[in-house]
């Protein structure tokens, strides 16, 4: 008897010690779930953040990237005067640079990272750094009031710019240098203002003068007809395969066959002088 109730108590003490070992590894293995879980969150936060924190600052490149050489305003003035607006106009800063130039700059257009200024007696100023600084180019016309330039304008890769007496000068290197692209049997009149669309320069001047270059300005053809007008034209633009020609006395002319032929179309302003229509331009 005493043996049997031996043998019972020996039983129960080791399902004891074996319950016991059982509770402390299933804590452990709790503990280690645990642990690996929260190693896991801290893993995954970590590198989603730094991803974000890498996304964040390509965006800010970006922006910075993008804002560099675009959104510039440049306005040309008398005496050689600059000046420039990176706020969309709301103010402006002199860009004046000494050494450019001092006579009255008429006109100014950008293209190729390039802005460029054109004025009286041949003068051409031009910038590279989004109108921070202007340096004096030779355009190769006489440092003469007869030969003042009126108007510049830009399209496919080639600067074209327009004067007085007929004279014409173009640039295919970003403006660094000119040459002389004026037609014997394009016009002697003023031109006072040109403009570019579907691979045609347009330019406008004195008289109703027209003429016009399909091969980028190396040589032009005096487009001129007798049924548009004979008074002077100021500007000319080009939008929806139309050039459109304003000037003295309201008048107006336009071209839809890339200026090979013009008509004459009303204003509404009364043929007087005191009603001369100065400039125009399209918005697509």
């Amino acid at each position: 008897m005493n043996k049997v109730l031996y043998i019972i108590l020996i039983s129960l003490f080791s399902l004891t010690i074996y319950s016991c070992s059982s509770s402390s590894d299933d804590g452990a293995s709790t503990t280690s779930d645990n642990t690996t879980t929260s190693s896991d969150d801290s893993s995954d936060d970590s590198s989603d953040n730094s991803t974000s924190t890498s996304d964040n600052s390509s965006s800010s490149s970006d922006n910075s990237s993008s804002s560099s050489g675009s959104g510039i305003f440049v306005s040309v003035a008398s005496s050689g005067k600059i000046v420039r607006s990176t706020n969309n106009g709301a103010s402006w800063d002199n860009a004046t640079t000494d050494n450019s130039t001092a006579n009255n700059i008429s006109g100014v257009t950008f293209g190729n990272n390039t802005f460029v200024g054109v004025g009286l007696k041949g003068n051409i100023v031009r910038s590279t750094d989004n109108g921070s600084s202007w340096d004096n180019v030779t355009s190769g016309l006489p440092d003469d009031n007869n030969y003042n330039i009126n108007g510049v304008t830009f399209g496919n890769n080639t600067f074209v710019a327009v004067a007085s007496s007929g004279k014409i000068v173009r640039s295919t290197n970003n403006g660094a240098s000119w040459d002389n692209a004026t037609t014997d049997n394009s016009t002697a009149n003023n031109i006072n203002g040109v403009t570019f669309g579907n691979n045609t320069f347009v330019g406008v001047g004195n008289s109703g003068n027209i003429v016009r270059s399909t091969n980028n300005g190396a040589s032009w053809d005096n487009a001129t007809t007798d049924n548009s007008t004979a008074n002077t034209l100021y500007g000319v633009t080009f939008g929806n395969n139309t050039f459109v020609a304003v000037g003295v006395k309201g008048n107006i002319v336009r071209s839809t066959n890339n200026g090979s032929s013009w008509d004459n179309v009303t204003s509404g302003l009364p043929d007087d002088y005191n009603y001369n229509i100065n400039g125009v331009t399209f918005s697509e």
